[in-house]
């Protein structure tokens, strides 16, 4: 069995603490992805663009046409839609100006995608 040093046991310390607060600062997104008679749309692709990175995450929507981001970073603009079929949401963005903890942002998917 390893001895912990003196060394060793302040750094996994640290390492404990700083995730920690780095999760405490995160953020949650989440919302319900809607048609055009406000009825719930299961199986919708909801895109998640960090303006930053440009990375993308996506989350298909469950039988109650819900969907949830979580450990957002409150120091990020998001931009945000739903697609389904042939059909979009009108863009949101997501400001890291937007001091809310977890946000709430419905999305109703009512427009014909647009041809590249």
């Amino acid at each position: 069995m390893k001895r912990v040093t003196a060394v060793t046991l302040p750094l996994a310390i640290l390492l404990a603490v700083s995730l920690a607060m780095a999760q405490g600062d995160s953020r949650t997104l989440r919302g319900t992805v809607i048609d055009k008679n406000e009825n719930p749309l299961a199986s919708a692709v909801v895109h998640l663009k960090n303006v930053r990175t440009m990375s993308v995450r996506t989350y298909i929507t469950d039988t109650a046409g819900t969907y949830r981001f979580s450990g957002l970073d409150p120091n990020v603009d998001y931009e945000l839609h739903a697609e389904t079929d042939n059909l979009t949401s009108t863009p949101r963005t997501i400001s890291s100006f937007d001091t809310r903890k977890e946000i709430v942002v419905p999305l109703k998917v009512d427009k014909e995608k647009k041809n590249p």
